[in-house]
């Protein structure tokens, strides 16, 4: 079953409190700290339903977007046409990257190098971006951090989404696996409209945690150098036990 199909009609709805703004704003900071020259085009992998790509392009930045779920990029083509956000979208697994150009930068938000789970094929998806990357071009990307996800560990979770009429009732339960350094989150879903359900949706995602080192040893295999890990919107801030998001910013070379 292909994650985020029946689960990612409901994306925006149920990520509606997301910052993706702030999100935004990070990335920019980051760009002017760390680009050798300010990127204006930029390859957003696992794009997902389009928010940053469209934050982005009002901003004055050139975007494309790739992402392997058919049922987001029709999102996202539709979010774009709404704002009248110039932006190409493309159905591609990053695995499989081809696009036969090359971009000032590249970002991948929200846990995007966590849905890649076996080691070939992270090295396979970092090779691609790099190769469709400028020489010292920029790639900003988010991850769970080990030392947070072993320290803090998952949990049960509930959360409830509201838009309009539509009510969305999400239960998450997690199981780690230490050895594998994964969690496979079963995510089970209720959606209701004016108290009448509509929907019920269940599926189980996989997302790999890493830590510093391996992020380090998978950049330089593909010809990336580690410039900074910190917290997550938080540029000046290290890594702790306690940051279960982490940004990682590389160059490549």
């Amino acid at each position: 079953m292909q994650i985020f199909s029946s689960y990612g009609k409901y994306y925006d709805i149920i990520y509606a409190d997301k910052e993706y703004e702030k999100e935004c704003d990070f990335l920019e900071e980051a760009f002017k700290k760390y680009a050798r020259t300010l990127p204006r085009t930029i390859l957003d992998a696992g794009c997902g339903t389009g928010s940053h790509a469209v934050s982005l392009t009002k901003r004055g930045f050139k975007v494309t977007g790739v992402d392997a779920s058919e049922t987001m990029i029709k999102i996202a083509e539709a979010k774009a046409k709404k704002n009248r956000a110039d932006i190409d979208f493309h159905l591609m697994d990053l695995r499989n990257l081809q696009l036969n150009r090359k971009f000032d930068a590249c970002i991948g938000m929200f846990t995007i190098v966590g849905y890649i789970i076996e080691n070939e094929d992270v090295k396979k998806v970092l090779s691609n971006i790099r190769r469709h990357l400028n020489s010292h071009s920029l790639f900003l990307f988010d991850f769970w951090y080990g030392p947070a996800v072993l320290h803090i560990r998952p949990s049960p979770r509930m959360k409830i989404a509201e838009k309009d009429d539509v009510r969305i009732t999400r239960f998450a339960e997690p199981d780690l696996n230490t050895q594998l350094h994964l969690c496979k989150v079963k995510y089970s879903l209720t959606v209701t409209e004016k108290k009448k359900v509509i929907d019920e949706i269940e599926e189980t995602h996989i997302v790999r945690y890493f830590f510093a080192e391996e992020i380090e040893h998978f950049l330089e295999g593909a010809n990336f150098r580690l410039l900074r890990l910190c917290q997550f919107l938080n540029l000046a801030a290290e890594p702790t036990e306690k940051d279960w998001n982490v940004a990682a910013i590389a160059r490549a070379v």
